[in-house]
């Protein structure tokens, strides 16, 4: 990793959601005072290995990364994935923990700029106007994140294949605001999510096809009978 002029980053970062309400010349200032590291990672390339565990706050500039609990042996459970303005390791500013242990992994090829905790929670030497903001904005992140992390726990708590497709399907539905959708998951990321395997997922997902409740392809879906997969709740 490298320091770099952040200068050309203020007008793109501007739409990200820790600078949210912070003017593109006050991001600037932000970035010069905090001086964060910037770095490029390849597609599946590891980000942090759980071993380890996550030391800073990421913000990805460009690309997406997966987070994910991983075992000595290769099995893995998908928390979430982080697309382009997202971020991940945020708990860390607010947590008396020095690392947290999950892994992350570029899902494709990522710029991500990192922050460490004491960055963005010290006093700003510069005494940047945005930094009371971008605490602001990290503390409403991390209130959105720890929802996101209950509703996981309750996808891992819900009984039978059938009934955690239903589920995440009639969320994404209502996410999108359409019958029909693109998930951002694909087939086997989709099984880590909901903690089932591969096979057991497509077999059930063709039956429920069959059954005329969706209809799909790839990545994209179409919920044909909403009152049915209500019922399987």
């Amino acid at each position: 990793m490298e320091a770099i002029s952040y200068t050309k980053w203020s007008t793109m970062m501007k739409g990200f959601e820790i600078f949210e309400g912070i003017e593109e010349p006050e991001i600037d200032r932000l970035l010069n005072c905090l001086q964060p590291r910037v770095s490029e990672y390849k597609k599946n390339e590891h980000i942090s290995i759980e071993k380890d565990g996550i030391r800073r706050i990421g913000i990805v500039m460009r690309g997406e990364v997966m987070i994910l609990k991983e075992n000595e042996v290769g099995d893995r459970v998908i928390i979430g994935k982080v697309k382009r303005n997202g971020g991940f390791g945020e708990m860390l500013a607010f947590s008396n923990s020095d690392q947290l242990n999950i892994s992350v992994m570029a899902s494709k090829d990522s710029r991500i700029l990192f922050l460490t905790p004491k960055q963005v929670l010290g006093t700003c030497a510069k005494l940047c106007n945005g930094h009371k903001r971008l605490i602001q904005n990290m503390l409403k992140i991390v209130t959105k994140k720890g929802v996101q992390l209950n509703r996981k726990i309750d996808y891992l708590s819900i009984k039978g294949i059938r009934r955690k497709i239903s589920t995440y399907l009639l969320e994404q539905m209502h996410e999108s605001g359409e019958a029909c959708f693109t998930i951002s998951l694909n087939r086997k990321e989709m099984a880590e999510f909901l903690n089932v395997s591969r096979p057991s997922l497509s077999r059930e997902m063709i039956k429920m096809k069959e059954e005329g409740m969706i209809d799909f392809y790839k990545a994209s879906f179409k919920i044909l009978d909403e009152k049915s997969l209500r019922e399987t709740l």
